[in-house]
């Protein structure tokens, strides 16, 4: 699904790709009374997470990597419903929605400074030019990849220390699933701000771009919303713990 960068942010965040999980979590009372559904769950929710984890890591447009990475979460949320707890999916969720709006608008922001390159192979040394995008970019990252006391760390760790107390027969696999999805989701969240931010520039097309036009930051509006959306990122996970998962639990 091609589309603009802030419309791409919103669905990916909060509405059309997400509305299949909050459908199996207003549905987990029916899912309860089938053990071999819930299985299935975890197993197309936890494979789904890694086959896209891994096509994002050899993606080179960026919007695809935040495509796929937005596919690798969903997986996670389905792999979670099906562990019989829908409040931690649906804490992912809430989480899931922050820090991908946040990365589908720090990549918008490149994009556009670039006029329209979205190939990663292209850019390069972007934190010098574009400082507060790189700042914006890394800090949905490391939320995305579950970076301590960031938004992300509070579910995906919960989600992990779940599966892995879960008492099943099938629990190490089960674990298994969720921590190399975790992993491939920090590989392909680094590469993206080496190639973007970090590599040298592979392009004189860029330097002449810089020199002739002026790369500058995104509009004052743009501005704001990155700004709300970091400190969300940071905060929402803390913030909103006792809510989703209980106040006084042990996690």
């Amino acid at each position: 699904m091609e589309g603009p960068t802030p419309v791409s942010s919103l669905l990916h965040a909060a509405t059309m790709v997400t509305a299949g999980v909050f459908l199996i979590v207003r549905c987990s009372i029916l899912f309860e009374y089938s053990p071999s559904i819930l299985f299935l769950l975890i197993i197309f929710g936890g494979f789904t997470a890694i086959f896209a984890g891994f096509v994002a890591i050899f993606q080179y447009d960026i919007k695809k990597i935040i495509a796929y990475s937005t596919t690798s979460q969903l997986g996670y949320m389905f792999f979670t419903c099906g562990l019989s707890n829908s409040n931690l999916a649906f804490y992912h969720l809430f989480n899931h929605a922050f820090f991908k709006c946040l990365l589908f608008l720090s990549a918008g922001s490149v994009i556009h400074a670039l006029f329209n390159e979205q190939d990663m192979r292209r850019m390069g040394l972007m934190r010098e030019i574009l400082p507060f995008t790189y700042i914006s970019f890394l800090i949905g990252s490391l939320t995305i990849m579950g970076f301590p006391f960031f938004a992300g760390f509070y579910s995906k760790d919960i989600i992990l220390e779940f599966a892995y107390t879960r008492i099943l027969i099938e629990a190490n696999f089960i674990y298994s699933i969720g921590l190399i999805s975790a992993i491939c989701t920090a590989i392909y969240s680094i590469r993206s701000i080496f190639f973007v931010f970090s590599a040298p520039m592979a392009s004189s097309m860029t330097f002449r771009r810089f020199f002739e036009y002026n790369i500058a930051e995104c509009s004052t509006y743009m501005y704001i919303s990155m700004y709300v959306l970091v400190i969300a990122s940071i905060c929402i996970g803390y913030l909103f713990n006792d809510l989703f998962m209980g106040a006084g639990t042990e996690f």
